[in-house]
């Protein structure tokens, strides 16, 4: 690190003098996103922010994560809204192995991740379900059929909430799971990811009122991001 604040937490995770201010604006927009939702005002939300989180672990940047939004999110509506059950699913093309770290000694919360194996970061096979058994990992090979994925994502969604019923749904949105990104060999296109969105609402009104929070991961073809974004966030307000 230089003393102006730039420079290296590891090879993948550069920051500036300004980072430091938009991890922490980008958290503060999730756990914004979780009190609109639990006061009535907002229930669901997306957080456009930058940098991503859910690589990050609680002494150590990594992956282009600095702080883990989600799951400090998850603990946030747990401790000072006191909801007894929350739910995370992270269909990002890279293991959430950060967010599992973070969620995975708090029975109250359950983690679904959908990625490709074996991918960066080497984490997350499905035989790991966290001290609990509240961790619904979901490794899957590159180049399969858009369905296939979907499929699993939402099999390890009612897996997850069999007998466990959310009072708040969190997404991490990583949109490198889309066809074409430079980071990802996954087959999906926004309509699928608003498919995705539109089936998880449904769930979520079933279970909490609709309530939703979606913070945005990863992502490294511009325009394809922008246009998944756009997909998803208007399932979000259908």
């Amino acid at each position: 690190m230089s003393a102006a604040g730039g420079g290296r937490f590891d090879a993948d995770t550069v920051v500036s003098e300004g980072s430091w201010d938009a991890a922490r604006a980008a958290t503060g927009s999730v756990l914004t996103g979780v009190d609109l939702a639990l006061t009535g005002a907002t229930p669901r939300s997306f957080c456009a922010v930058r940098p991503p989180g859910h690589h990050a672990v609680a002494d150590r940047a990594m992956g282009f994560c600095i702080f883990g939004s989600v799951a400090v999110a998850a603990r946030y509506a747990r401790s000072r809204h006191g909801l007894d059950r929350v739910l995370i699913v992270d269909w990002d093309v890279h293991h959430g192995n950060g967010t599992q770290a973070l969620v995975e000694s708090d029975a109250g919360i359950h983690f679904v991740s959908m990625h490709q194996w074996p991918w960066y970061p080497g984490t997350g096979p499905a035989s790991d379900r966290g001290p609990h058994g509240n961790v619904w990992n979901v490794p899957m090979a590159g180049g399969l059929a858009p369905e296939t994925y979907m499929d699993a994502l939402r099999t390890a969604a009612d897996a997850a909430t069999r007998g466990f019923t959310p009072d708040l749904v969190l997404v991490s949105a990583g949109f490198d799971c889309l066809a074409g990104d430079p980071l990802g060999g996954f087959t999906l296109e926004p309509e699928h990811l608003a498919e995705l969105t539109t089936w998880l609402v449904a769930r979520a009104e079933d279970w909490c009122g609709g309530r939703v929070v979606s913070a945005l991961e990863g992502g490294y073809a511009p325009d394809r991001v922008a246009t998944a974004a756009v997909e998803h966030l208007k399932a979000l307000a259908a």
